[in-house]
């Protein structure tokens, strides 16, 4: 990917009469993040509405096969047909950036805005901008990964200054399969990982079954669990104008 040479300018809410339309990229393996980014929307009515382009995403690992498929071609490919249904914005909505580094994906929106002319952001932007808001330093991790991807997860963000005090890995290297764990599954990782006492918890991939049961375990445990499905859509519907408090039953993080 070519060096960012025009940062992604700062993005802020722009109020709207029209229905809101959020483009959403999706790893082309995905079967959890467009129903349940749907069924988030729902709270909207005709008022918001999410509309998916796929890449090729087929695994998740450091080798070069799996490295190829985040190439900047296929996935402006992608945008530019999400473009020509009019959205309000385009987000990646993948976790890719976590392993690679936030300036893969500010040098991808800044592409994604270049080539299309719709402003752009990602699940990674969405919890820097979140965990930012948050004060968060001390953070736990539930993924579904493998070691060598979770390994430079936490690595990237000791660099941002957030602490991991407890991760839970599934060696899996998916992506499809990613979908196979039942939000009860993912459910005890989350409550192995808030014994270490995390000012968060992350669930952090966006085809893994987090989000149905994020707002019980807060109940719960009494810490906020950020699922990438839920940080990316609450983000943007609020880039796009729209009030993410309407969206109820799936966490906190839509009224952060």
């Amino acid at each position: 990917m070519p060096p960012n040479t025009n940062p992604v300018p700062e993005m802020r809410p722009v109020p709207q009469e029209k229905p809101v339309r959020l483009g959403m990229l999706t790893p082309s393996s995905n079967t959890v993040l467009e129903p349940y980014t749907s069924a988030m929307l729902g709270a909207f009515g005709d008022e918001a509405s999410a509309h998916f382009g796929r890449f090729r995403v087929v695994e998740i690992s450091m080798s070069e096969q799996s490295q190829t498929q985040f190439t900047l071609d296929p996935i402006l490919e992608a945008a530019e047909r999400l473009a020509e249904a009019k959205v309000d914005l385009i987000a990646w909505n993948g976790t890719s950036a976590s392993w690679l580094g936030l300036e893969q994906d500010r040098a991808l929106c800044a592409a994604i805005q270049n080539a299309t002319g719709v402003r752009a952001t990602s699940t990674m932007l969405a919890y820097e901008a979140l965990l930012a808001r948050m004060g968060v330093t001390r953070l736990a991790l539930v993924t579904p990964y493998l070691t060598e991807i979770q390994d430079r997860i936490i690595a990237n963000y000791a660099a941002q200054g957030i602490r991991i005090t407890s991760d839970e890995r599934l060696e899996d290297r998916g992506n499809h399969s990613f979908a196979d764990y039942t939000p009860d599954h993912i459910a005890t990782l989350v409550r192995n990982v808030a014994a270490s006492g995390p000012q968060a918890i992350s669930i952090l991939c966006t085809n893994f079954r987090g989000a149905p049961v994020a707002a019980a375990l807060e109940e719960e445990l009494g810490i906020p669990v950020l699922d990438s499905v839920s940080v990316t859509a609450a983000h943007c519907l609020a880039l796009a104008g729209a009030d993410p408090a309407r969206v109820t039953g799936w966490g906190k993080v839509f009224t952060l």
